[in-house]
């Protein structure tokens, strides 16, 4: 257990002891529904240059990931890179996001 100088718990243990007794009494709607309005939230304090952003970073990084530097897709096949479905997602959420 992590402890500090004065032997007090670390906030670190503290936190992870926390979701661990919150993953034992909650289920799976709980943990759906509490990210739904995190998602609403987000929503309404962002603006569609936010999801195409943060969509164009997940693809860049998701791609970063691929040995051939093309996003893990080795070409050829008809698939999509990951990087240019992040940033077709975050451009699908900006649509959304400008409709409601």
């Amino acid at each position: 257990m992590a402890r500090n100088d004065d032997d007090k718990m670390s906030r670190e243990e503290a936190g992870r002891m926390g979701g661990e007794a919150t993953s034992k009494n909650h289920d799976k709607d709980f943990y759906q529904e509490i990210g739904e309005k995190g998602g609403g939230a987000t929503s309404r304090n962002h603006d569609k240059d936010f999801y195409q952003e943060i969509g164009q970073k997940g693809g860049e990084a998701r791609g970063n990931n691929g040995n051939n530097g093309n996003g893990g897709n080795s070409g050829g096949d008809g698939k999509m890179s990951r990087e240019e479905a992040g940033r077709k997602g975050g451009e699908a959420r900006a649509r959304q996001r400008d409709r409601s």
